[in-house]
């Protein structure tokens, strides 16, 4: 096994013997060591207090007249959200029926109530805990699509992925240059330093870098970062839902009869929704629309009757501002499944 994502927070959790995470003490711990909460210098007596009695007992409850003594406003919206959150953790069998509630309730409310830094933290944990025994580092960089935003190049047909944060970083720095004028050398310059694009070749050199999010992947059609999604998708689906999916990358739709699709984000959504009404996209809405993949149901009995045995097609597209927010959550609520996920029930662990 190969080290990787050390601070993911998947060390801390408990694992049934379906393979379902347990919330731990030391798992809520750690988020009260996060620096939103961890009092400071100018915290006041009722801030520390509250603090000192969660790290002794990260369980307890904690009333309003509490939450309510804490002296600064900024901080008991922290409060608010990191409660929130455990009331979560902890009225679900596993973290990933917790995961699975919250987009559940949140269909239903019309809004998520967890902050999206929460959602992204959990993405991480339970595609860590998927590939725990994972040692392609690809496979792994392809994965950050799950909890980190991504900036989006278009070279000569080619799409190249970095990490968002990383781009934003390096732009502040006057030395940096546009990614897609190197990428015919596999490089990316920010700041004088190497943004390697990571392929089958070199995929070794991610481990070590694992958490620096310094590598650009290229996610087209054809090349191994695609058909690593496509894998990657199937193993989400296997281990969320209890239902296998064959997918794969496609160049293009040609399906007169099709029948199902969902988008991988937001934009992909509205960019197929067009596509399967006929009605065409524009120059600039096909040059969003970065990736299309196949998937077929491996069991007729686990799709809807009225779409067996017909694929589903999925989508992946940048915004207006090149930007890629992968939904990993899509895959859970978007499905023609037969048996479409349960708030009370959780997530069908494998």
């Amino acid at each position: 096994m190969r080290a990787f994502w050390i601070h993911s927070g998947l060390s801390l959790l408990d694992v049934d013997e379906a393979g379902g995470l347990l919330v731990t003490d030391d798992f809520l711990r750690a988020y009260l060591a996060r620096p939103e909460l961890v009092p400071i210098d100018e915290s006041g007596p009722g801030e520390r207090a509250l603090h000192c009695a969660l790290l002794e007992d990260p369980r307890r409850v904690v009333g309003p007249k509490e939450l309510e003594g804490i002296e600064d406003a900024d901080t008991r919206d922290n409060y608010r959200m990191f409660l929130g959150l455990r009331a979560r953790l902890l009225g679900a069998a596993t973290l990933q029926a917790a995961y699975a509630g919250i987009f559940i309730d949140g269909r239903k409310a019309g809004r998520i109530d967890v902050a999206p830094l929460f959602v992204d933290q959990l993405a991480q944990i339970l595609i860590h805990h998927i590939l725990a025994d994972c040692t392609d580092g690809l496979t792994l960089r392809v994965a950050e699509l799950w909890f980190r935003e991504q900036a989006v190049t278009l070279h000569e047909g080619r799409v190249v992925l970095a990490d968002a944060e990383v781009v934003a970083s390096r732009r502040q720095d006057p030395g940096y240059g546009n990614i897609g004028r190197l990428l015919a050398q596999a490089n990316v310059n920010a700041a004088g330093v190497d943004l390697d694009v990571l392929d089958a070749a070199n995929a070794e050199s991610y481990f070590g870098r694992d958490e620096r999010h310094d590598f650009a992947i290229e996610l087209t059609v054809g090349r191994k970062s695609a058909e690593m999604l496509a894998v990657l998708i199937g193993k989400w689906v296997r281990h969320m839902l209890g239902v296998g999916l064959k997918v794969r990358p496609l160049g293009s739709v040609e399906d007169a009869q099709w029948r199902w699709h969902l988008g991988l984000d937001a934009q992909a959504t509205t960019l197929l929704d067009k596509l399967y009404r006929g009605e065409g996209l524009e120059p600039q809405e096909h040059r969003r629309l970065l990736l299309l993949l196949r998937a077929d149901f491996d069991d007729l009995p686990d799709q809807l009757d009225e779409v067996a045995g017909k694929p589903v097609y999925l989508g992946l597209a940048m915004d207006e501002d090149q930007r890629l927010l992968f939904k990993p959550q899509n895959l859970l609520l978007n499905l023609p499944l037969a048996r479409p996920l349960d708030r009370d029930e959780g997530a069908h662990v494998h």
